[in-house]
């Protein structure tokens, strides 16, 4: 009986420790479970307190995950700081509606006083989103952890991010060459459901015709305010939910990106779903966010984990 309960908690042992070690690229999702199991709930009770106080703040976190996997790969490098012979992509402008940055700090000081050297900045930006999305409103998922901290932050990198001037096909032709087809995009596309854009993103669709009018004279107005007026991507900035592709029904689409989705066969259909069923857009925006959370992650020598999410070691 000893030697049969022996090997029941081996076996045990073994199934944990697999799931720990197994995985796309190395990662997997327990890879914390037992180098630093205050990981998860400190990373998820520190974003829901920040957006108790603030719940304009979960569109920035999205967005740093995806201007950070977009770049280089998933690998912090939106977090590093400029220093005086480098500017980093945090200096870019397409990154100046990304926020959260101090509370990376905060998450990775509390990791640092557990379990010192263990967790990278680009899991937490990582899992930061995904609480973000699910303190929003939006669907819960897991994603895979064990992401190293890259050492490169260029703002010339960041140029061939997908612009918001950006076309349906454009759209496509970019997500395809980072391994997205077109349901992809179109579900990551719905993070706009959350958050706002600036005047300068989208001034250059006043006075577009195939605009809804009475959308039309509320961007006018908000931009009367200058360039860095903020606009909401729909009526509900704060919710995850599928408002964002109802909005496209009405010609009420934000950015000239955001409304071309309406305008072309192959992502027309697909906004068309998600308006009607949230569910589905649900569970593919969560699919293409994991997707998303694998690409270019860094292994072993090729990355760090940084003390400082600022700063290289």
């Amino acid at each position: 009986m000893a030697m049969a309960n022996f090997l029941a908690l081996f076996l045990l042992m073994e199934l944990i420790a697999g799931g720990y070690r197994d995985g796309a690229n190395g990662l997997s999702m327990n890879y914390y479970v037992f180098s630093c199991p205050f990981a998860e709930p400190i990373v998820r009770n520190t974003v829901a307190s920040a957006l108790q106080s603030d719940p304009t703040l979960a569109a920035g976190l999205v967005r740093m995950h995806f201007h950070d996997c977009w770049i280089q790969g998933c690998d912090g490098s939106v977090l590093l700081d400029s220093t005086k012979n480098n500017t980093a992509e945090k200096e870019s402008p397409g990154n100046l509606s990304v926020r959260g940055f101090e509370l990376i700090d905060d998450v990775k000081g509390q990791l640092e006083n557990h379990c010192p050297g263990v967790v990278s900045c680009a899991d937490i930006v990582a899992m930061a989103a995904r609480e973000a999305v699910a303190s929003s409103g939006g669907p819960v998922y897991d994603i895979p952890k064990g992401r190293k901290d890259g050492r490169r932050s260029k703002i010339e990198d960041t140029f061939s991010a997908p612009a918001p001037s950006f076309n349906a096909s454009e759209l496509v032709s970019a997500f395809g060459q980072r391994g997205f087809n077109a349901r992809d995009m179109v579900a990551l596309s719905g993070a706009h459901t959350l958050g706002v854009a600036r005047c300068s993103s989208f001034k250059n669709r006043l006075g577009d015709p195939t605009m809804d009018s009475d959308f039309s004279k509320i961007l006018s107005k908000t931009c009367s305010g200058g360039d860095n007026a903020e606009q909401p991507f729909d009526m509900t900035r704060n919710n995850f939910d599928n408002s964002y592709f109802q909005a496209l029904q009405r010609k009420s689409g934000l950015l000239f990106s955001d409304q071309t989705l309406y305008s072309d066969p192959r992502t027309k259909s697909i906004a068309d779903g998600y308006a009607k069923n949230q569910a589905t857009f649900f569970l593919d925006f969560q699919q293409a966010m994991v997707k998303m959370s694998l690409l270019d992650v860094k292994e072993g020598s090729k990355g760090e984990v940084r003390s400082d999410c600022r700063r290289i070691n």
